[in-house]
């Protein structure tokens, strides 16, 4: 039995690891060729072999999505023979201190870092959406899904300034888009996953008492697995979504649903 996306190209930004890493472990299963796209190229390579051995069409590229010039050069070559179906464009970093830390307060919150978390989570996602929507404007078709963030949604009081920023701003870019690119045919919308076990942090998983304080902040108990990510983002990539765009759709294990006091608990 053919996959909903059999024969039909998806590319995949930060899909070394985490959360790209299961977008294109569902597109794979569903049958499409996979452009793969990281910083990380010895990790995104690894990964690629394990799909390849599967028997799966994989090309990877290295590239710094906060460079331009980079994601011009890099979407070139992807566009020379492949036609994109749709693209999960999640490459992202947080690099910035929890709000409710000391260090993380607005008024010490380093500038370099901040600059850091803009130019990748904000600048390098619209580089990688013009290019995107370059590609798919002409052919009448395309369905384009962004990573955004509960972080995007409310305040988050375990969130630094810089993603909390970056990510709102990406919720906006995503809803104006749909406006431009309705009229083309392409789709665009968001997931906006809450606390999910991921190296984004690009550091060892929390302490025991760390994630105790996050898990108390979530209905459901727990952080998130990359894996429950997966059905909604192939509803979001596939025809099944056809009358879906510019929606912003929250997986978060209720966390969003928790009243402000319970969330000024989390400041002690």
């Amino acid at each position: 039995m053919s996959g909903v996306l059999e024969g039909r190209t998806i590319l995949v930004t930060g899909a070394a690891s985490g959360i790209g890493h299961a977008y294109a472990r569902v597109s794979a299963r569903e049958g499409a060729k996979l452009v793969l796209i990281d910083r990380d190229i010895e990790g995104l390579e690894g990964k690629a072999d394990e799909f390849r051995a599967a028997g799966i069409d994989v090309e990877t590229y290295q590239c710094d999505i906060a460079d331009g010039d980079q994601v011009d050069e890099v979407w070139a070559k992807v566009g020379e023979h492949n036609t994109l179906y749709g693209a999960f464009l999640n490459a992202g970093v947080n690099g910035t201190k929890p709000t409710r830390t000391p260090e993380g307060e607005i008024d010490v919150v380093p500038r370099e870092l901040w600059h850091r978390v803009i130019d990748i989570d904000l600048n390098g996602f619209f580089y990688t959406l013009q290019r995107t929507a370059a590609h798919m404007k002409p052919l009448g078709q395309g369905q384009i899904v962004v990573t955004g963030s509960t972080s995007g949604v409310r305040a988050e009081p375990l969130i630094g300034y810089a993603y909390i920023a970056a990510k709102t701003a990406v919720h906006g870019v995503v809803r104006q888009a749909s406006l431009e690119l309705a009229k083309y045919g392409v789709r665009i919308n968001a997931i906006a996953p809450g606390s999910f076990r991921t190296n984004i942090a690009g550091t060892a998983p929390p302490p025991p008492e760390k994630l105790k304080v996050w898990n108390a902040g979530i209905p459901l108990g727990r952080h998130g697995e990359t894996h429950e990510l997966e059905e909604i983002a192939l509803l979001l990539v596939s025809d099944r979504s056809s009358f879906m765009t510019g929606g912003i759709y929250v997986v978060d294990g209720g966390a969003s649903v928790l009243t402000q006091v319970t969330m000024e608990g989390m400041y002690v």
